[in-house]
């Protein structure tokens, strides 16, 4: 069976949770067939892999949401007008009524028109106009539709893609990628599977809320196109899975069919973190404190760090090490680098990018404080470590620190609010100062995860779904690696 993973900002350039888990998937079934359809943000990231990529991983294919230059130089002349059947579709789109996505299909991707002919045609003028009308006079006319303008933009080259043929093709979000995937199945007929890490709909909510580049008036006409991408991939998925219950209910809520709904927790390889080192000379008299993740807004660097400051003159001999790649958000990494030059806090360590195994053993306990998570490996793995676990409450952080009821392990870490420095400091202070609760509490960790979060798991969940997948599609399952060009899969 060939797959066709489709993945949106992130494997194989950026390290992450996501990215880790796709490439481990990959890894998992070397019996099938990958290709990935990689959705980046323009040309300059083109073939800048930081992954060595799985070898029943034959095709990468790139697709940019921001490349209207090239676009415009594929084609020039006289300004595309659409048929009624597209104007209507169009319509129904900018107005998202019962939006008509067929005919939007066969405009871009069939008859493969100028994204920027569209764009700066009569036809996206009289509907902009209309829609402007409707619901925004209040708002500058240009403004609004150059704001249109770039809303649609992205939509539209994601709608030329070329599709690679695969009998399944597998989403790791709505969004984008489940354009893709929505439009891979119109026309191929294959098998769509969405998996969301985090709820993509809500997390692009949370991020346009927080947003500063963008006005508070058209924020919400970002956030309807990214719903009604979400309600496309919902609509024409067989499958859409989620990381954990809650996650699955909030899918169900935004409209996702509930039939269609599967649990497929993250699972990791817990051999990884047998034998790993342990504390250094460098680490006696301290208590260290982890953060293993991207220095990126979403991550909140800023909140922890200050947080640490104010745990430290409590606790002087606390040490937090940042362990991940700064260079996905440069500016922002260098406000959380000027952060902790201006608070004076000393022992605040930016490792960059490391082996976390290497590093999680000196480690007393791992600190997540996160605006939007789905299920962190960071967690897991902190786990697998036997460390306790201070998290904001997001994502599956609260079943994974408590249990949910579904297990008597007990508590595994401490859980905050989100950007609360009292509750984020205070829980600092509380483990920092009690080795026997920390010791206590990351052995409850460590029987949570080998009881429920391993990588075997999550590989019978996935090969009964590819598996059902392969029996509907009438393709034959093999457990024998998949050849390509005469070598087999994980040979070199």
């Amino acid at each position: 069976m060939k797959v066709c993973i489709i993945a949106e900002g992130c494997y194989p350039y950026t390290m992450g949770g996501v990215s880790s888990w796709l490439n481990s998937i990959i890894q998992l079934f070397p019996n099938l067939e990958f290709v990935l359809l990689a959705i980046v943000s323009n040309r300059d990231q083109r073939g800048k892999f930081v992954y060595e990529l799985p070898t029943n991983l034959t095709q990468v294919y790139e697709v940019y949401l921001d490349d209207l230059d090239w676009d415009f130089s594929r084609k020039r002349g006289s300004k595309a007008r659409l048929d009624a059947e597209q104007y209507q579709a169009l319509r129904s789109i900018i107005l998202n009524q019962d939006v008509k996505w067929a005919p939007l299909f066969r405009l871009f991707n069939e008859q493969k028109v100028s994204v920027d002919e569209i764009l700066m045609g009569e036809d996206f003028l009289r509907v902009a106009t209309e829609c402007y009308n409707l619901k925004y006079p209040q708002i500058p006319f240009s403004d609004f539709l150059w704001t249109m303008r770039s809303i649609y933009l992205p939509l539209f080259l994601v709608l030329r893609t070329e599709l690679p043929e695969a009998d399944l093709y597998h989403c790791v979000a709505t969004g984008y990628a489940g354009v893709i995937g929505s439009m891979a199945k119109h026309y191929q007929g294959c098998g769509l599977l969405i998996s969301e890490h985090g709820i993509y709909t809500r997390e692009r909510e949370e991020e346009l809320i927080k947003a500063t580049w963008v006005d508070s008036l058209y924020k919400n006409i970002w956030i309807e196109q990214f719903r009604k991408m979400s309600a496309l991939a919902y609509d024409r998925a067989d499958v859409v899975t989620s990381l954990y219950e809650q996650a699955r209910i909030l899918q169900t809520e935004l409209g996702c069919p509930p039939e269609k709904t599967v649990v497929t927790p993250n699972g990791i390889n817990m051999e990884r973190f047998e034998n790993i080192p342990g504390k250094t000379e460098e680490d006696e008299g301290f208590v260290n404190i982890g953060a293993m993740l991207r220095v990126t807004p979403i991550k909140d660097v800023k909140t922890m760090i200050q947080a640490f400051s104010y745990a430290k003159k409590e606790v002087p001999n606390i040490k937090l090490w940042i362990m991940g790649s700064w260079d996905e958000e440069q500016e922002y990494a260098e406000e959380c680098f000027a952060l902790v030059e201006s608070l004076g806090v000393e022992d605040v360590i930016f490792t960059g990018r490391v082996n976390v195994s290497e590093y999680i053993g000196r480690m007393d306990m791992t600190i997540l404080t996160s605006i939007s998570e789905g299920m962190p490996l960071v967690v897991l793995e902190s786990y697998a470590a036997h460390k306790p676990v201070i998290a904001t409450d997001v994502g599956n952080c609260r079943e994974l620190i408590y249990g949910g009821g579904t297990d008597n392990f007990g508590q595994a870490g401490i859980l905050t609010h989100i950007m609360n420095l009292q509750d984020i400091s205070g829980a600092i202070i509380e483990l920092s100062t009690n080795p026997q609760l920390r010791e206590e509490m990351g052995e409850n960790g460590y029987r949570r995860v080998k009881d429920r979060y391993l990588v075997s798991h999550m590989r019978a969940n996935y090969e009964r779904i590819y598996k059902d997948f392969a029996e509907k599609l009438k393709i034959e399952w093999t457990d024998e690696p998949f050849e390509i060009k005469g070598r087999k899969a994980g040979e070199k």
